[in-house]
């Protein structure tokens, strides 16, 4: 008598998530038809930001300029009510305190704090590989801690709190490239493409005239809280031991890749961390929501495989040699471990 208790309460509990997950979504996508007021295509990289944004995570942008990857962290911030927005250009003469702010002496007020734009609830940093290492740091040393110390004083972030870094991989010279620790820290990594001809078409039309933000009419679907609730939410989707043991074989597969029989093992110098594990989780359990589902399937560890693991295989000499992609790597990966 008590299990069948437990096992109908445990249904009603899964039952009354389900409702909030539906509830939620349809706000989703409202946001995201007023992301696309702005933003013509680019529908996987919408998605993308909005699976970081339900999971507290954070994404590296990779893509050649001019692909509105700025109007897309705007049109983000816009639909959100109460929330700030602020874009750090990196340049090779920035330093660490025009990023987290510096305490400042005034004769008249004595010694007091000037926060930095990273006191916001939206960041895009704009080529974060322009700037040094030690600039390069104190962005994701906040994005990890979700605080900042200035002088003797710790100020946590706000929340929600979502940094996009952009990359441009054009040019080479003049750049200092994020060391792979740091890459890791970033929950997805997102290649930005070029669009389709019929979506150029679009937007050729869309933009005959400058337009400002304003002129979208962009309006305010989710606030702070709700935005939290649904992070607290995403926690509780339910992850059966037979997909951990799916997520633990692919990252393994990225470390011993003879063990699973990877073709392109050979061109790996370096797996993932347990970091991969734990983000692949995290971000099969936002794209279960984002489906209306309350439990992660093989497919959600699929759909998400590419964005975690990408900056995570790291090649030895051959591989770059050979310019191989580390997406083919995980294609390979992902072909040779048996799905649950």
């Amino acid at each position: 008598m008590p299990e069948k208790l437990e096992k109908n309460q445990f249904e009603q509990e899964r039952a009354q998530l389900k409702q909030k997950v539906i509830s939620y979504n349809k706000k989703i996508s409202a946001l995201r038809n007023e992301i696309k007021k702005v933003i013509i295509g680019q529908e996987h990289e919408i998605d993308s930001v909005l699976k970081c944004l339900l999971v507290n995570g954070h994404a590296l942008l990779e893509g050649n300029p001019g692909l509105a990857k700025t109007l897309l962290v705007r049109a983000l911030s816009m639909t959100i009510s109460n929330s700030t927005f602020n874009r750090i250009q990196f340049t090779p003469d920035l330093l660490p305190a025009d990023i987290i702010g510096l305490m400042i002496y005034n004769p008249e007020k004595g010694f007091y704090v000037e926060k930095g734009p990273v006191f916001a609830n939206f960041i895009l940093a704009d080529e974060i590989n322009r700037a040094p290492p030690k600039v390069q740091s104190a962005l994701l040393e906040s994005m990890q801690e979700r605080m900042v110390s200035i002088g003797k004083e710790t100020f946590d972030l706000p929340k929600p709190f979502l940094v996009l870094a952009t990359q441009n991989p054009l040019e080479q010279m003049g750049v200092y490239p994020l060391p792979e620790a740091q890459v890791d820290r970033f929950l997805f990594k997102v290649w930005v493409d070029y669009p389709v001809p019929e979506e150029e078409l679009d937007i050729i039309d869309t933009n005959i005239e400058t337009m400002t933000m304003e002129d979208y009419n962009i309006k305010q679907i989710l606030g702070p809280k709700e935005i939290i609730e649904m992070q607290h939410l995403v926690k509780q989707i339910y992850i059966s031991e037979k997909i951990k043991k799916y997520i633990v074989d692919i990252v393994n597969a990225t470390r011993y890749p003879k063990k699973y029989g990877i073709p392109s093992g050979k061109y790996i110098q370096w797996g993932g961390s347990p970091r991969a594990s734990i983000y692949l989780s995290v971000a099969a359990k936002s794209n279960a929501f984002m489906n209306n589902r309350v439990f992660v399937i093989p497919e959600d560890i699929k759909g998400i495989a590419m964005e975690v693991l990408r900056h995570r295989i790291i090649l030895n000499y051959e591989g770059k040699a050979a310019e191989i992609k580390t997406d083919e790597i995980i294609n390979d990966i992902l072909d040779k471990i048996p799905v649950p």
